[in-house]
């Protein structure tokens, strides 16, 4: 079997606010938009967007991988997402992990690439 491509699908309750979150915060380009669903770009990768969703907090396994998780959970904040998980030291190294969630409930979480 041919894959053309791979696309996450999450929900929202306000589709405009959260595609606006996901371009704000991670620079997403917004690939395709109707009204019932959305479809953005971020770092080669896609996530769809789909209206209908009820704003309840919902695991979707998705990691994005920054160069700094504590300035990434700073700027999710300021963007409209909750921090769920503090970003904490590990094992004498910088913080690597920050639990999060976006405007519409979906959690995700914030990663440091570990050497």
């Amino acid at each position: 079997m041919k894959v053309e491509k791979v696309k996450y699908i999450i929900w929202a309750k306000d589709i405009e606010r959260c595609i606006n979150f996901y371009t704000t915060l991670f620079n997403a380009n917004l690939i395709k938009k109707n009204e019932h669903i959305a479809e953005l770009e971020i770092s080669n990768s896609l996530i769809g967007i789909h209206s209908g969703g009820e704003g309840k907090k919902t695991w979707t396994g998705i990691s994005f991988q920054v160069p700094d998780v504590v300035e990434g959970a700073k700027e999710l904040i300021t963007s409209g997402g909750k921090l769920c998980r503090e970003p904490e030291p590990e094992d004498g190294e910088p913080p690597h992990l920050a639990m999060c969630e976006d405007t519409e409930g979906n959690q995700i979480m914030l990663t440091r690439n570990r050497s």
